[in-house]
């Protein structure tokens, strides 16, 4: 059964997006991306292509095709976050089309469409941080990202593993963990929406895309070997800078982890309230981590108010920093990269002792 936010008379919600209302009709701005991220996604886009194309097709020699390969997946991983990203929550653009053709970037680098809608925008959204649901603290066995799940001896280490496991999480989210979602029809304890016949081709015939892209043509090109190292390059860094972008959002010290009440199945904070327990902000003085992550790093405003663009959440983090401040709210940031990572390894390393 998933739970139930609070009700309160005065929403914390509703106060907020008054004062962001207010202030795109002062400014006259779209809450869309724009011209902006539409030029970002072709710089994106284009290079890609041009790296996929001159490293399977022209390979280059051993040194430049390793970091051909690094490039492709960091690459990879900023059109996840940029494109795909807010094209699945309509904030890409103010047109329906372009929304869709964005969020379905998400198909050509492995991911299915589908799953992600539903384990990101309908259950991780509405419930972060709530174990049993939310599916990106479930990493069990082998990590501990709740103080409510099972500790095993291995927990202790887990704040020097992590890495490891982080990495091949492209890896796994393309070969495993969709297939688990389609196949059981549920993510984590929530039963997966129905699938239409479209769904299903759609599912099947974007996973052969995928693998002929980064499997058959490159083997067929530069043989076995090259490929496998040049895939196992790609793939991690891929991987790891997704885990990290998405972790350091939720899994640090100050963010919480509600239980909802055993008899009622509710939480104790409206929805509003929760995002913001739950929620951390990370190197929001970087602006080219600000770039490149698609604005992710104030997931704050991004819970908050997710069919707003990201090139906006600099500005409207201001708004809802001084309406938490007013509230007392707390508001969890952490400014620096390295205080997030530190924070994040901080936090493996209690999760990692026993209860």
């Amino acid at each position: 059964m998933t739970p139930k936010f609070a009700n309160p008379k005065q929403s914390f919600h509703v106060e907020l997006k008054k004062r962001i209302n207010q202030y795109f009709d002062a400014t006259g701005k779209e809450t869309t991306g724009g011209w902006r991220l539409i030029a970002k996604a072709l710089i994106l886009v284009t290079s890609l292509i041009y790296i996929y194309v001159h490293l399977v097709f022209f390979t280059p020699n051993w040194p430049l095709a390793l970091l051909y390969s690094a490039l492709l997946g960091f690459i990879t991983a900023a059109i996840g976050f940029n494109i795909m990203h807010d094209g699945s929550h309509g904030s890409f653009s103010k047109y329906k089309w372009l929304n869709k053709t964005a969020s379905n970037v998400a198909e050509f680098i492995g991911a299915s469409q589908f799953m992600w809608n539903m384990k990101h925008n309908v259950i991780h959204h509405a419930y972060a941080n709530v174990d049993g649901i939310d599916d990106d603290i479930d990493a069990k066995p082998i990590l501990r990202m709740a103080p409510t799940q099972k500790h095993y001896k291995i927990h202790r280490f887990q704040h020097l593993y992590f890495w490891v496991f982080y990495a091949f999480l492209h890896l796994y989210w393309t070969m495993m963990s969709d297939y688990r979602k389609y196949f059981t029809k549920k993510i984590g304890d929530i039963p997966l929406k129905k699938m239409s016949v479209k769904d299903h081709i759609a599912f099947w015939a974007f996973k052969i895309a995928h693998y002929g892209l980064f499997i058959v043509i490159p083997i067929w090109q530069v043989g076995f070997m090259n490929w496998l190292i040049g895939y196992t390059v790609f793939t991690v860094c891929v991987g790891f800078t997704i885990s990290i972008v998405f972790q350091l959002a939720h899994t640090v010290e100050h963010t919480q982890f509600p239980v909802p009440d055993a008899v009622t199945h509710k939480l104790e904070d409206e929805w509003a309230i929760h995002q913001l327990k739950t929620t951390a902000n990370f190197a929001t003085r970087n602006k080219f981590i600000s770039w490149y992550v698609g604005g992710l790093n104030f997931q704050i405003e991004h819970h908050l108010f997710p069919k707003i663009s990201h090139i906006h959440y600099p500005a409207i983090s201001k708004i809802i920093k001084q309406a938490c401040k007013e509230h007392g709210v707390v508001y969890v940031e952490y400014r620096r990269m390295h205080q997030a990572v530190a924070s994040h390894i901080s936090f493996l390393k209690e999760m990692g002792k026993a209860s």
